[in-house]
Parts: C-alpha cells; structure tokens; sequence
C-alpha cells in the first residue's frame, strides 16, 4: 500500500531538507576553511626553514669546531715560541743559536699564517651565527603567524558549531512533527540518493533543476493531495505546492 501523508506534513520535509542542506554545507565549510587552509601552508613554511635552520646550526658547529681547532693550533705554536725563545736565551752555543733562531723564524711565519687563517675562520662563524640568528627570527614571526592563524581558524570552527548547533536543534523540531512513516522514508530517500525532499516548482524538481515531462506532470496531477510521491528524476519525496505548477 502506497504511503500517505497529509499535504501540510509533507510540507514539513522542506524544512527538514533545508536543515539538512545547511548542516551539509556546514560540514564542508569547516573541511575548506581558508584558514585552515592558510595555516597548512604556514605550518609547512615552518617545516622548511627548520630544516634550513638546521642545517645552518650544523655549519655554525662545525665553523666553531674548526675555529678551536685552528686556536689550538696557535696555542702549540705560541708554547714553541716561548719554549725555542727562552732556550735561545739560555744558550751559548753558536750552532744552537743559529738553529733556534731559524726555528723561531719558521714558528713566527707558521703563526702569523695560523693567525690569518683564525681571523677567516671568526669571520665565517660570524656570518654563519648572523644567518642562524636571522632564521630563529623569521621562526620567530612564523611562530606569531602561525598562533594567529590557529585562532582565527577555530574562530571561524567556533561559529560554525554554533551554527551547526542551532541548526540541529531546528531540525530536531521539526523532526519531531513529522509521522514516523514518513520520516523513515525522508531518512531512507536522503540517504540513498543525497537528497530527502523536492519541492516541485512550475513543474521543476528543485533537487536536479530539471523540468518534468509531460507524462510525468500528468500522473502527479491525478494523484491525491496525500499521495506520498517519489520524484521521477532526483528519487526524493517531491513536495507538491500551490507553486508546483499542477
């Protein structure tokens, strides 16, 4: 036995549809959010300069590991200076004095080169903390972007819910007017195809946007008002007004 339902019941389930239009385009407006989407691509910017920032810290390392090296250098030849220095002091022979003095020669040039080569290496470190320090800077800002950009996204999450909230407890109203029967059938329509109900407008099913034919119109009109019809075209409940053109 076909369903019936009285015409102002059937009414309802426009309602209920819009409802469940909103919530559905609640849903992907929290899934498509610009803000979400913009602190996607902060969050990855900020994967990237870490691993920049990484990088340049390694370098810093290994600048200031060298720049020890090359001290410690120095140091052994300013202990070989003062070592030859205070030996050639001490020395009286002439063979001994020629020796140490060519060494002390060759030890002067060896530092003066090591010295040359420990004022580049400061230098590289220099640059190389410089370009660290300007990293955990642009960090620094992408850490503020990414906070604001968190709070503007769970403001935007926040309205929605709470219009998802509202709109839940309105179709929960409406719902509740709607016989069981024809509910179940709203429910079952909806799920099947995407939509429960159709509003039949001059002789168009709002669920596609497409025009009845003739056929089709003929049958709905030799219908009874309570007759519970399926719509032809989207396979929702089509609600039948004094707009529907019948």
């Amino acid at each position: 036995m076909a369903l019936k339902a009285a015409p102002e019941d059937q009414a309802l389930l426009l309602d209920l549809q819009a409802f469940d239009t909103k919530l559905q385009q609640l849903r992907r407006r929290a899934e498509k959010l610009p803000e979400h989407e913009q602190l996607v691509a902060l969050e990855a910017q900020r994967t990237e300069v870490e691993r920049r920032r990484a990088e340049q810290f390694g370098a810093v390392e290994d600048a200031r590991l060298e720049l020890k090296r090359t001290e410690a250098d120095v140091e052994v030849v300013e202990a070989r200076l003062a070592r030859d220095t205070e030996r050639l002091q001490a020395s009286s022979s002439v063979k001994d004095v020629a020796a140490l003095e060519q060494e002390i020669e060759a030890l002067k040039r060896r530092k003066s080169d090591l010295e040359d080569i420990e004022l580049a290496v400061m230098e590289t470190v220099e640059e190389r903390e410089a370009a660290l320090a300007a990293t955990d800077a642009e960090l620094a800002t992408l850490a503020t972007s990414i906070a604001e950009a968190q709070a503007a996204r769970d403001a935007a999450l926040a309205e929605i819910e709470s219009e998802r909230t509202h709109a839940t407890a309105n179709r929960a109203t409406v719902a509740g007017k709607v016989p069981s029967e024809l509910l179940a059938l709203y429910e079952k329509q909806r799920e099947r195809y995407g939509v429960g109900a159709s509003h039949l407008r001059a002789g168009v099913t709002s669920a596609s946007g497409v025009a009845l034919n003739a056929n089709d119109m003929n049958a709905i009109r030799a219908a009874a008002p309570d007759d519970v019809i399926i719509c032809p075209d989207s396979s929702a409940i089509l609600i039948r007004t004094a707009e529907s053109g019948l």
